[in-house]
C-alpha cells in the first residue's frame, strides 16, 4: 500500500482489494486498504467481515449475488453490493448510425 499511495500521492483513487476468506480482509484491513471487495462469500462470512472491519474500509459483496439472496447479503451490514447478473445477462441490441 505504501508503494501504491507514493504512486497516486495521497489525494489519488482509492484502492480495492478483492478478498475471497476471511483471512485475506485480514491482511487487507492491515495493510491499509480503503475498499474490500467481499467475493462469493457466504452471508455468514460476510457478517464476520463487517463485525471484523467495523467501518474501517469499505465493504463490497461481489460473486454469487441474485436476486433471490439479496435481501440476506444487504441484512449483513455490508457497505455496497455488485450484482453481475445485471449485465451478464442483459439482451445485446445491434444499433449502427449511417451518415450520408
Amino acid at each position: 500500500m505504501r508503494k501504491v499511495r507514493d504512486y497516486n500521492g495521497l489525494n489519488g483513487p482509492a484502492v480495492e482489494v478483492e478478498c475471497e476468506t476471511i483471512a485475506q480482509v485480514e491482511e487487507a484491513l492491515a495493510a491499509g486498504v480503503e475498499i474490500i471487495m467481499l467475493d462469493n462469500m457466504t452471508p455468514a462470512m460476510m457478517r464476520q467481515a463487517v463485525a471484523l472491519v467495523r467501518g474501517r474500509a469499505l465493504l463490497e459483496a461481489s460473486g454469487g449475488v441474485r436476486l433471490d439472496n439479496i435481501r440476506a447479503i444487504a441484512e449483513t451490514g455490508v457497505d455496497r453490493i455488485s450484482i453481475g447478473a445485471l449485465t451478464h445477462s442483459a439482451p445485446a441490441k445491434d444499433i449502427s448510425m449511417e451518415m450520408a
